[in-house]
């Protein structure tokens, strides 16, 4: 049994929201590692020569244990726009996974409804096709009822508007998708620019230390400190480009398979070329004449 498009595509978000959150936890994971995970002490079992937590009391929590928060209050003011990104992802991921789903791009009752009718014994009615287009708000409906519209003009020139309004539809989706391409651009570089100026304060707090004191590791303190607005940059930026990936591919699908289902109904239009005319106020009518056989327009001409 195979699973439908749009479950697929919740099951990759759903791992990379996970990605992303392994990714945040990095940093902790790695100084649990480090500090070797809880000790043989800690894991014997309680005897009775076993001292008690009043004869040996816990130590207290070591100062310079690394950890998020802690690493995260020492980034400087850049951590400030650094976080807004990550906000502004969350939430441009969280719009544009409802925004792009199938049935708000793409609905398939439409498809199917359209394509029978395109085989219905009546043939194809451009004023039905319309209205069924109107029951089912979305791009695709829109990019269809453009290029009924123009029922009865020449093919090129339809071809011409189906294509200005799919560009249209296209954008109007791509416009919140530009929000992640600019946080995965921007985040980066405003770590870099914070690490730049933690590097500069590093160096200048060398050049005030008194004779004697030890320069090694006030430089270690604030190179690593000045690295906290690039780790913070990068993890914006990784998801922020993930998602954009994801959405445009999105985008790209269902709009080729919108043309597909335009270029299907550019047939049954075809025949109305230069016979009849269609317009918006006129959709509510119930039906529309058959064009004309060439015989009969030539017979009509001679009479």
């Amino acid at each position: 049994m195979t699973r439908s498009p749009i479950r697929l595509r919740w099951l990759q978000l759903a791992a990379i929201l996970l990605a992303c959150a392994l990714v945040g936890n990095m940093p902790a994971l790695i100084s649990r590692a480090q500090d070797g995970g809880p000790s043989a002490a800690e894991n014997a079992p309680l005897t009775d020569e076993t001292p008690t937590d009043e004869a040996n009391p816990a130590p207290a929590q070591d100062e310079n244990s690394l950890s998020l928060w802690r690493l995260y209050s020492q980034g400087g003011f850049f951590m400030i726009p650094i976080t807004l990104l990550s906000i502004l992802t969350v939430v441009m991921a969280i719009e544009r996974s409802f925004a792009l789903r199938r049935e708000r791009v793409l609905p398939g009752q439409m498809v199917t409804t359209l394509g029978q009718l395109s085989t219905s014994p009546g043939g194809f009615d451009p004023r039905k096709a319309f209205r069924i287009c109107q029951q089912y708000p979305s791009a695709a409906s829109r990019v269809v009822r453009t290029m009924l519209l123009k029922v009865g003009r020449p093919i090129s020139e339809i071809e011409h508007a189906v294509s200005e309004a799919s560009n249209r539809e296209a954008s109007r989706l791509y416009a919140n998708v530009r929000w992640l391409n600019l946080a995965a651009t921007i985040a980066p570089l405003l770590g870099l620019l914070g690490t730049v100026q933690g590097m500069i304060l590093a160096f200048h707090k060398m050049t005030t230390l008194a004779p004697g004191q030890d320069k090694a590791t006030e430089l270690a303190s604030g190179i690593y400190v000045a690295l906290v607005t690039t780790f913070a940059g990068l993890c914006v930026a990784i998801p922020a480009a993930i998602f954009s990936h994801w959405f445009e591919g999105k985008i790209q699908t269902l709009f080729h398979e919108t043309d597909e289902l335009v270029f299907s109904l550019l047939p049954q239009v075809e025949r109305y070329e230069n016979r009849v005319r269609f317009s918006h106020q006129q959709a509510d009518n119930d039906t529309v004449e058959p064009p004309a056989s060439p015989a009969s327009v030539v017979g009509a001409a001679g009479k």
